[in-house]
Order: C-alpha cells, then structure tokens, then sequence
C-alpha cells in the first residue's frame, strides 16, 4: 500500500466536565489526528498524546512535531510496499514516542482494512459483539458530590466504577463509595503512580473495601517497588503507566510487580502490541483490561475492537460518549445493558462527522509523500 500523505488535524473537544487526577484536572481535549490518504481511501488515527507531558513525557504538539520530522519520512521511503505490519520495525530507529507512533500505525491499519473490508476488531481476534463498559470518576471537592456521580453512572447502567486516588482522597471516599451503594458494585482505584512504598499501610487499608484493583499506585519506573507492596496488601496491583511495551509486561509479571495489565494502545505503541501483550498476559494467566485516554469516537473504537478480545475478561474505560463530550467527532457510542457494540463495518467501522470535525477543526497540517 502507498501513502500518498499523511494529514495532521488538530481538534479541540471541550469536556462535559472537569476531569480531575492525581496529576491534573482537564477541562478540554486538544486532540491530534492523523489521516493517512491512499490512493484506495483514507485511515484514521488518534494520538492520545495530553496538551502537556503530566502522565506520560508526551504531549499533542511534541507528538505532531516528531510524526513531520522523524516518523512519516520514514514510512514515505517504504513507497508502495508500506503495510500495517511494518510500521513499527521502519519507526523502532526513533527512541519512544510511542502515542505518535501508535496514531501513525493506526491510520495505516485502518486504511488497510478498510481496502480489505475487514473490521479492526475480526483482524484484532475480537470473539464478542459488545464489551462491559466501566467509567472513571476523578477525584471531587467533596464526598457527597462523589456520591451524587456515582449514582447517576450507575444509573446509567455503568457495570463497574473507578475512582481516581491521591494522597488524602483515598480511604474515605472508597468507604464512603462501598457503604452508599454497597458490596455488589465492581469497584477499583487508580492512583497514577501517586503514592509511594511508604505508604503502604494506607494502601493496606483498601483492603478491607474488596475491591477489584488498585491501579498504579508507586512510580511508573519502580517494578520492584510494586512487586514489594503486592506483598503487603491484600488487594491486586494494575499496572497502567510502567507498561510501555510487551516486554515490560514480562517483565513486572515475572517480577510479581502486578497481577493484572491496564492495557492502553497508545501508550504501548499500537494495537498491534497491544494484542502482543494481551497473548503474553493470557499465557501468564494475568488478567488484562483496555484502559482510556478521553478519546473521540475514533479511538473509542478501536479501543471497544480490542476490548472485545478473549482475553479482556475485566471492564474497560469504554465509556459511551457521552460520559466526555456533547458531540462527538463521529457517531457517538451509547451504552445498552451496560455494553457498548463492537463496531463491525470495515477498518475502525466508524468515519467522522464532516460538518462536526469541521467546526472542532483548529489547525491542519498535509505533509506529502513527495
């Protein structure tokens, strides 16, 4: 396949609500695009790449940088012999950046499909037609309004809740989560690597709460660390941020760092990985679940194509649409029974809104092939 020239499109997608972690409160996307046009139709791809490097080094304009200078030069010289299957070997040269990677291999992949007319989630290895959807609720200026979110995604129908955690929002509003709603609600936190192993006992004190994971609770470079505090609690560690590769999966499961993976596509390089992974963690017998990064409704499907793999056995950030934005960039995913469908039409099975993407278009960038 040729790439005659990639497209890079930056949209700004303001947030139904304030969205508050351990590292920051994000009340917009500035996400960047990537179209990859061919001479047989285009692909689409989303960098999840934040506007600022607070949870990962990279960010949306670093990212749209390093795909003009280093990546897509790189992938032109294929010529007509680019597939999917090549992206990362002809990008490994270039030392991480592995969100704009993942944008640039995804747009290849779907432009790919979508001459084949398979579907990302037939070519992924999906084995459902819809996957659980869980919801991530961020950290709030107070309880009760913690509890008056929780309640309306449950009555939703949300099938599992994530509570975001920092030091001093921790304890209390689990407990006050686990007495509201009770012992059948699937329940797990996530600290975005804001405590350390010196805090073990306040992570020990979860515990008693039953809850399904903690999710990267020490540093994203501290395997070790992770595989010390899985011995002092009860509860069982995610690991989100230290996961940036296949073998770093190997190596925290063989550590002990980690009982279950939060997978994330773009923080790993690819779906392509993504899957590597997911293989590697079911010959383990370690539990994996699709993680989210606030994406449109182009990498919300993808994401729901992976999550419908065998072994995705836990509840993703799949959230419908809605959770984030008034108007999505395509056809907006709605939540049915607590599912959200696997999109079946070739390539991702979804195409943006032009009317939509035009109005939420803040800059383009064509960068040719020759």
């Amino acid at each position: 396949m040729k790439v005659a020239g990639f497209e890079l499109r930056r949209i700004a997608m303001p947030l139904v609500a304030p969205f508050r972690t351990s590292f920051g409160v994000e009340t917009a996307r500035d996400v960047l695009l990537v179209r990859a046009a061919t001479p047989d139709g285009d692909g689409w791809g989303e960098c999840v790449a934040m506007a600022a490097p607070l949870y990962s080094p990279e960010y949306a304009d670093g990212a749209a940088q390093v795909i003009e200078r280093f990546l897509a030069p790189r992938l032109f010289a294929a010529g007509e012999s680019l597939g999917p299957l090549d992206v990362a070997r002809l990008l490994e040269p270039v030392r991480g950046h592995r969100m704009a990677k993942a944008a640039l291999e995804t747009a290849v992949l779907d432009a790919w499909l979508r001459v084949r007319g398979e579907s990302f989630g037939s070519y992924l290895g999906a084995v459902r037609d819809r996957v659980p959807a869980g919801v991530s609720v961020g950290i709030m200026d107070s309880i009760p309004a913690l509890l008056d979110a929780v309640a309306g995604y449950l009555d939703q129908g949300y099938l599992r809740i994530k509570l975001k955690i920092e030091p001093g929002w921790d304890v209390a509003p689990v407990r006050a989560v686990r007495e509201r709603f009770g012992d059948d609600v699937l329940l797990q936190v996530d600290a975005n690597a804001a405590y350390t192993l010196a805090d073990a006992a306040v992570l020990g004190a979860l515990d008693e709460f039953g809850l399904l994971l903690i999710e990267q609770p020490l540093a994203e470079d501290d395997l070790r660390q992770h595989a010390a505090l899985a011995q002092l609690i009860r509860t069982p560690i995610c690991l989100d941020e230290s996961i940036e590769s296949a073998k770093d999966a190997a190596d925290a499961l063989l550590l002990g760092a980690c009982r279950i993976i939060n997978v994330k596509p773009g923080r790993v390089g690819g779906y392509l990985e993504a899957r590597r992974i997911h293989d590697l963690a079911q010959a383990h017998g370690a539990a994996v679940w699709c993680g989210g990064m606030l994406e449109t409704g182009l990498g919300r499907a993808a994401n729901v194509a992976l999550a419908a793999l065998p072994g995705f056995t836990l509840p993703g950030d799949t959230s419908a649409s809605d959770r984030y934005f008034a108007q999505d960039v395509t056809e907006p995913f709605v939540l049915a029974d607590g599912h959200v469908a696997v999109p079946t039409g070739p390539g991702l099975g979804v195409e943006p809104l032009p009317d939509v993407l035009a109005a939420l278009t803040t800059s383009t960038t064509w960068l040719p092939a020759s």
